[in-house]
């Protein structure tokens, strides 16, 4: 064996002995309760980055040049263990100091500039180049911005200041998407790893292709039902792209689809799972309390919305399986037959245990580590899925080693988030663009929709909806649109932002599991799921679409009705096929429909289904006679 043998084999032995620890810490602290905010999100960074600084090597030379690759990997390593380590042993120091006041140390800065330079080369290394070159853009507003002109400059901030928020306290790199990161959002990576080793992830979506397998695409859209029901019960789009993407998108990238398409499908539908009743996360518990609205209407409205939103993913998934021309999985796959699959039904325990426990109000740690005690439990029936120790072993590896690019994501965003938070530019930004709308209500919708993409910008959705509703929603009800309307306008622009580019955490989530690019996959993303930026429009300006009894049973129907058909062919337009290929003007005409059927009244009704004929009606009649 030569050295470089040897480097390799130390490289996968301390690899597999450090994810073992990292999912023990997990473990450990989900049963007996997390440390200190700060320790808890620090030493979950600090595994990660170790991780990702020895799978993802420097690789600038060979030779002498591999010895200052190791050199150079070390001190990266260095960067995001010792920054960390010194916060943890000076607890003292930490809980005393006046922040943002109290002079620090240069060794202090020096931490800081360590723990700001892992952050983005591990995230450069883990998801590409994007989301750092964002985060020094934000530190760079932060030092210089005191040097630009008008209201988004800003009076200058100290170096205290800029240490403080993002590395002394929980408001920057430790901050808020860190923190749902180092609690469940590891645990639901590492079940998912005991979903596929146990043959219950297996099973689940052999249930959906199922149910789905006399048509095209069947594959994909199993993906997005298993991603839509386990999304409404976690609450995180990430944890969601995390756990059931590991299962959809190899089955996606085997059936044909290609490896962007088969990250975006995963990552769209993960985040659609937050709008679909009857769970919704956290945040319909939320939104009750803060509107006073019973939690049971706030589900019963946001059906019809969320109906859509996955109404489009479904025709946008079919048309591209159309236009690749790929089989039903009937024609592949002869086994997939309802009553065989129904004789391993004890396999949905998992699921079940999960689903009532969140039910019932405990917490997602909580829920998560006695669905994994189901899970071992049903490995058991069967010899060839039972997991023993060393199985047992290999999911906590895998699951920590998946947590690697989620964790750096969420580092890389809290350098943004805690920037924007600290000097104001999102609340001048989000006032500027409310004023500038005046009394032109889709003017304030389009701002605040703008306002809530830039605040919610690498936080979960929970955090980020709480800021929108108390920031924008009180402009959005005096513009006259509903209480219940305009909370979950800002809950849906909030949660979208998962999946806007150029900070889109659950499609780089999803790519980092599909091997495609983490840009391309976010802006595939953003394409499928563009019924999330077009179905809040729809019902803050029609509340029928809210199921709002009160407008009367005709209005409903109406609105209903009309709404899918929009939905269809802003679908059909996004795509660009429908039975062939559609000519830009084609695609012109029924976006433009569809933006009619958006408004109320019975005549641009009318007149979107009239546009809507004239060009789908022909194209299916030749089809048809060819």
């Amino acid at each position: 064996m030569n050295q470089n043998e040897q480097t390799l084999a130390l490289r996968e032995k301390a690899v597999f002995v450090i994810a073992l620890a990292y999912a023990c810490f997990h473990l450990y602290t989900a049963v007996t309760g997390s440390l200190i905010a700060i320790y808890q999100r620090g030493i979950h960074f600090m595994f990660a980055a170790v991780l990702v600084f020895l799978l993802y090597p420097t690789k600038w030379g060979k030779g002498r040049g591999e010895i200052l690759n190791t050199m150079f990997d070390l001190f990266l390593i260095a960067c995001g263990v010792l920054p960390v380590g010194y916060l943890y042993f000076n607890e003292k120091w930490l809980i005393s100091r006046f922040f943002y006041i109290e002079k620090l140390t240069w060794y202090q800065y020096l931490l800081c500039i360590m723990l700001i330079l892992a952050v983005l080369e591990g995230t450069r290394r883990k998801l590409g180049r994007a989301l750092p070159i964002i985060a020094c853009a934000a530190m760079g507003y932060m030092l210089l911005g005191r040097y630009l002109p008008g209201m988004f400059g800003n009076g200058g901030f100290s170096t205290i200041a800029f240490v403080d928020t993002l590395y002394t306290t929980t408001e920057g790199i430790f901050g808020t998407a860190l923190g749902a990161s180092a609690t469940f959002v590891v645990l639901f990576v590492i079940f998912g790893s005991f979903l596929e080793a146990s043959g219950v992830g297996d099973y689940f979506i052999k249930v959906a292709m199922a149910l789905t397998q006399r048509s095209c695409g069947g594959s994909a859209k199993a993906a997005v039902i298993s991603s839509c029901l386990f999304g409404s019960i976690s609450g995180s789009a990430i944890a969601n792209v995390a756990t059931t993407g590991q299962i959809t998108i190899p089955m996606m990238k085997r059936n044909g689809y290609g490896d962007v398409f088969s990250g975006a499908v995963e990552a769209v539908a993960s985040t659609g799972g937050q709008i679909m009743p009857p769970v919704m996360g956290a945040v319909a518990f939320i939104m009750a309390e803060y509107t006073g609205i019973p939690y049971g209407k706030i589900l019963v409205a946001a059906l019809v919305p969320a109906l859509f939103y996955y109404t489009a993913v479904f025709i946008m998934v079919h048309l591209e399986a159309k236009k690749l021309g790929l089989r039903p999985a009937a024609e592949t796959n002869k086994e997939l037959k309802l009553d065989r699959l129904i004789r391993s039904a004890y396999l949905f325990l998992p699921l079940v245990v999960l689903v009532f426990l969140l039910i019932k109000g405990y917490s997602a740690t909580y829920a998560c580590i006695y669905s994994l005690i189901a899970i071992v439990a049903v490995s058991m029936v069967k010899r060839e899925t039972r997991i023993g120790p060393k199985a047992f072993i290999l999911c906590l590896v895998k699951g920590a080693k998946g947590c690697t690019g989620v964790a750096m994501a969420c580092a890389c965003s809290g350098i943004v988030v805690g920037i924007v938070n600290y000097t104001g530019i999102g609340t001048r930004l989000s006032s500027a663009l409310v004023q500038v709308s005046g009394n032109m209500l889709i003017l304030g919708l389009i701002f605040t929709a703008l306002s809530c993409l830039v605040l919610g910008m690498g936080l979960p959705t929970t955090p980020s909806y709480i800021v929108v509703a108390t920031l924008l929603v009180p402009t959005l009800i005096k513009m006259g649109i509903t209480t219940l309307g305009a909370h979950l306008f800002a809950f849906y622009f909030a949660n979208v932002a998962n999946i806007t580019p150029p900070v889109a955490l659950a499609a780089y989530t999803a790519a980092g599991l599909s091997g495609a690019s983490p840009m391309k996959t976010g802006y595939r993303a953003f394409k499928l799921g563009i019924a999330a930026y077009i179905v809040p429009f729809m019902f803050a300006m029609n509340s029928a679409l809210l199921l709002d009894l009160s407008l009367g049973a005709t209005v409903i129907v109406q609105a209903v009705v009309t709404g899918f058909i929009g939905i269809f062919c802003l679908a059909a337009a996004a795509e660009g096929y429908m039975v062939k290929e559609l000519q830009i003007w084609q695609r012109g005409v029924l976006v433009a429909a569809a933006v009619l059927m958006v408004n109320t009244g019975t005549l641009t009704d009318a007149a979107g289904i009239l546009m809507a004929t004239v060009i789908l009606v022909p194209i299916c009649l030749r089809h048809k006679k060819e």
